[in-house]
């Protein structure tokens, strides 16, 4: 097997791991609440990201404070903000919905950096969005098909936006953080900032789920470690467009777990929706991968 091709390999496994965080969310959802989900998965995670980083001797870099409050800003948004929204939607919506909107990530971060930074758009980036924007319309006015909410859409949307920002934001930080010190970091403010809405939550007053911890624990050690450890194997072994395009391999992985696992399911309205987010995101990167080639032919 060449070098590329194993590579396509870890992309695509990386892929199935963050598809299989909807079908986790979901099992969470019944059985904790968002917080205290949130706060035992960066627990969790947080040593063993810490564990690797001192193997592989990697060290934190020295940080000016506008890059520490960016930091956890970024923890807050991206880490707990998308995992407790998630949750939350899924606690109202179907896993097949939520897999369709979560693979609009890529067009939502474009169109923040739009928004946000002022960036000109370009023809393909705005044919991009109308076509994730499709996608995402074609669940949401028939959130009944399968036994999806409006509401459990909308806060599932609201979490892409929070991942999006985390994309946004780790650009502007003024010192470059390597992914592994920058995904340690990220659980270990992720687990301080939950935690404290987590204690008013209440878990045990409640009563626990054993299928959603056991839920957590996938979570925490299987998307958040393991799908780290091959999304990076990968990217080191391909283009990165070629990277990019297998984010597009997240929402399909999602609905169809979602139909094998939880047997939801899958109506014309997900399937439409997905083909608009794929036809999306391979747009987007084709149109990159046309850019990077007009500028090395200079």
């Amino acid at each position: 097997m060449s070098r590329q091709v194993q590579g396509y390999v870890y992309l695509a496994l990386a892929m199935l791991t963050v598809g299989s965080t909807v079908i986790a969310s979901k099992l969470i959802a019944s059985g904790l609440p968002p917080f205290s989900a949130t706060a035992l998965r960066f627990a969790i995670a947080f040593p063993v990201v810490l564990a690797l980083m001192r193997a592989t001797g990697a060290g934190l870099p020295k940080l000016s404070r506008q890059d520490r409050f960016i930091l956890v800003i970024q923890a807050g948004a991206g880490s707990v903000g998308y995992t407790t929204l998630l949750i939350s939607g899924l606690s109202l919506t179907s896993a097949a919905d939520a897999g369709v909107i979560i693979g609009t990530l890529p067009v939502v971060s474009a169109a923040i950096s739009i928004l946000l930074l002022r960036e000109r758009p370009q023809r393909a980036l705005l044919l991009a969005v109308a076509l994730a924007t499709s996608g995402v319309l074609s669940i949401a006015f028939t959130p009944d098909a399968a036994g999806g909410s409006l509401a459990g859409n909308a806060l599932i949307f609201l979490a892409v936006v929070c991942e999006g920002l985390f994309i946004l934001l780790n650009k502007r930080l003024k010192t470059e953080v390597a992914p592994l010190a920058l995904s340690t970091l990220m659980a270990g403010i992720g687990f301080i900032v939950a935690a404290i809405p987590a204690f008013f939550e209440a878990p045990f007053a409640h009563g626990i789920s054993a299928s959603a911890v056991a839920a957590v624990v996938y979570y925490a050690l299987v998307p958040t470690v393991g799908g780290f450890l091959l999304w990076y194997a990968g990217a080191e072994r391909v283009s990165g467009t070629e990277a990019a395009l297998f984010t597009a391999l997240a929402p399909v992985s999602a609905v169809m777990l979602a139909f094998i696992i939880l047997g939801e399911p899958v109506g014309l309205s997900q399937i439409a929706g997905i083909g608009c987010v794929l036809a999306a995101v391979l747009g987007l990167a084709f149109a990159g991968s046309r850019t990077v080639k007009l500028a090395g032919g200079r």
